[in-house]
């Protein structure tokens, strides 16, 4: 992972001219840095990133990293939208899957950052996708969160799977919060 990058780099990334960038870093639009005794400008990846999305840039390469990916599961459309309302901001990208199968191939296409389960396809169904998911390396640092009626919560399951749980009725923004707050941690060690 890159975190230095040169105007040529950066030319690249944005698909223009290297004297693009060097006017653009020359304007203090682009913010990063010269190297001592040379011409020569160095953008670090947070300034590029955020000069990207301030100009409605596409980030290209560095979307993985920039966007957290979320995947929400088996949820009712109040849910969805709610969540998609909290969360609808550049900095969050949702995709939605109906059942396990879907997820597991969304999953794999996707690579989610957090997968949000709602329990109302059912707690085995949920509680198996969260396990499936768990037993891929891939997986190993994504989030998962279940989302239980009161069915759920009286009723044992295993919730090793699971990084958190939320019971309904929630409040979708301490939810889009929580996933805020444990996608930012994971994009911040990684």
């Amino acid at each position: 992972m890159k975190t230095i990058f040169t105007t040529g780099q950066v030319a690249k990334i944005c698909k223009v001219a290297p004297r693009t960038v060097s006017k653009w870093f020359d304007s203090g639009r682009l913010r990063g840095y010269r190297i001592p005794g040379s011409q020569d400008r160095r953008i670090p990846r947070e300034h590029l990133i955020r000069f990207l999305k301030e100009h409605g840039m596409p980030l290209g390469e560095l979307e993985d990293e920039a966007v957290g990916k979320v995947l929400l599961v088996g949820a009712e459309s109040l849910i969805k939208g709610s969540l998609k309302d909290q969360m609808g901001n550049d900095s969050f990208k949702l995709e939605y899957a109906n059942s396990g199968f879907e997820a597991g191939l969304q999953a794999e296409s996707l690579h989610p950052d957090c997968v949000v389960i709602d329990f109302v396809m059912g707690r085995n169904e949920a509680v198996m996708i969260a396990q499936n998911l768990r037993k891929n390396t891939a997986y190993a640092d994504t989030v998962i969160i279940g989302l239980l009626s009161d069915d759920d919560n009286a009723s044992g399951f295993d919730r090793a799977a699971f990084n958190e749980t939320f019971r309904k009725p929630f409040d979708a923004a301490l939810l889009a919060e929580r996933i805020r707050t444990l996608v930012g941690r994971k994009k911040q060690f990684a």
